[in-house]
Order: structure tokens, then C-alpha cells, then sequence
């Protein structure tokens, strides 16, 4: 499997703009939302101060869960750098800024949160959810070859015109959305860095995780093997 930081091409090779800093560049925030609006005065507020203590230029936006509400978001998102992240507090804002960090230093297409690398773990799930994860995580890097070692995680940092070639590519949704950004990203030659992180079970909302959604895992999965 190739490393993650290994993949290099013309297109997601390029230079950033000579005296070009951090400040210049904005983060969008599309905080996508099901049944988590409990939680979004909280997660707003993280959010705030991690950015305002790293004096990065954001915006956030709240909107709907699923591919048609990223869609959504981009439209309305004036910054040339897409955080997505989930609202039930899972993803803590204090790691955008290392995700941040991590693009600079690799001019990364991608960055993405990985629950199975480095320091990363989970915490506040049972044996049976985390045994479900990791099944699932290590039957697609046996399948898929990604070159990423967290699929179906969703905190990641894009490039604003990756994310919307991707998503122009992607036709999966659920779990296996996630799991095909990353997979039609290696297709594209776009280069993915990762950054470890401390996964939290949610505090407020309701999991999305059921019989339903292991059955279209699974179905998504075949359909990435047979067509990628």
C-alpha cells in the first residue's frame, strides 16, 4: 500500500503563490447536522476559539447532512480551503489547526483525521462498535488499497476545488461516501497527508450506525472494488 504522503503528481504537485501565508488563506467549515442542533452552540463555540487563538481566517456553515448539502455549502463557502467535520462534538476543533499545520508542510491536496494511526484512537464506544469499525476499516484496505488508513472517518481538510471535483465524481452516500472521497482521490492522483486524532463518542444526537447502514456498507464496498 502506498504511503499516504508518497503520491505525487503534476496537478496536486503545484507551488503555493510566492508570499502567500496562513492568513491569506480561508477555512470554510461545513457543519453538517442530523439530529446534533444540541450541540451546535457548543461546537460553534469551539470552533471560534480554536480559530481566534490561531488567527486563522474562517467562516462557518451550518447546513443539512449528505452529499447535496456539501453541494450546498461549497456554493456559500467563500474560502479556497473546506473543513468538514461532524456536529455531535466527535471531532474536537483543537485539531484543525494541526491539520492545517500538516497541509503547509506537505502542500497536501487532502488531510484527513485518522482514528487507526500515530496517537489517534476512539473512546466511548463498545467492544461490538469498535469491533464493527475496525472490520470495516481493515476490509477496505484490503479491497481498496487506498492509501489512507481511515476511510470512513469524515473530519478532513480539502482544497476547495478537490472537494468539488470529488464531489462531482462521488455517487455513494452514508458511511461509503466518505470511504469513495478517499478512494476516487487516489484514482485522481490527489495527494493526502494525515493527522492523528482522539475520536469521542457523541455526546447529544443519535447514531446513524444500524443494520441499514453495515448493509450498504457493504453493498457500496463491492461496487468501489468492482468499478476502481
Amino acid at each position: 500500500m502506498a504511503s499516504e504522503e508518497s503520491r505525487r503528481s503534476p496537478a496536486s504537485s503545484r507551488q503555493e503563490p510566492e508570499g502567500r501565508s496562513r492568513r491569506q488563506d480561508k477555512y470554510s467549515v461545513l457543519l453538517p447536522t442530523y439530529n446534533e442542533r444540541e450541540n451546535l452552540p457548543l461546537i460553534v463555540w469551539l470552533l471560534v476559539k480554536s480559530f481566534s487563538e490561531s488567527g486563522i481566517n474562517y467562516e462557518i456553515i451550518i447546513i443539512d447532512d449528505g452529499r447535496t448539502a456539501y453541494i450546498h455549502g461549497m456554493e456559500h463557502a467563500t474560502g479556497n480551503y473546506i473543513v468538514i467535520m461532524d456536529a455531535d462534538l466527535s471531532h474536537h476543533p483543537k485539531f484543525i489547526p494541526e491539520f492545517i499545520r500538516k497541509q503547509k508542510e506537505g502542500n497536501f491536496d487532502i488531510v484527513s483525521g485518522t482514528r487507526y494511526k500515530g496517537n489517534g484512537g476512539v473512546y466511548g464506544w463498545d467492544l461490538k462498535r469498535k469491533i464493527i469499525s475496525r472490520g470495516a476499516n481493515f476490509i477496505t484496505q484490503v479491497l481498496l488499497r487506498p492509501g489512507a488508513s481511515d476511510l470512513t472517518g469524515s473530519f478532513r481538510l480539502y482544497r476547495k476545488e478537490v472537494l468539488q471535483k470529488l464531489i462531482e465524481k462521488c455517487v455513494s452516500k452514508g458511511y461509503v461516501f466518505q470511504m469513495e472521497m478517499i478512494v476516487r482521490a487516489r484514482q485522481m492522483n490527489y495527494t493526502i497527508g494525515e493527522v492523528p486524532i482522539s475520536f469521542v463518542d457523541r455526546v447529544y444526537g443519535e447514531s446513524k450506525l444500524g443494520g441499514n447502514e453495515i448493509v450498504s456498507f457493504l453493498k457500496g464496498l463491492l461496487t468501489l472494488f468492482a468499478t476502481t
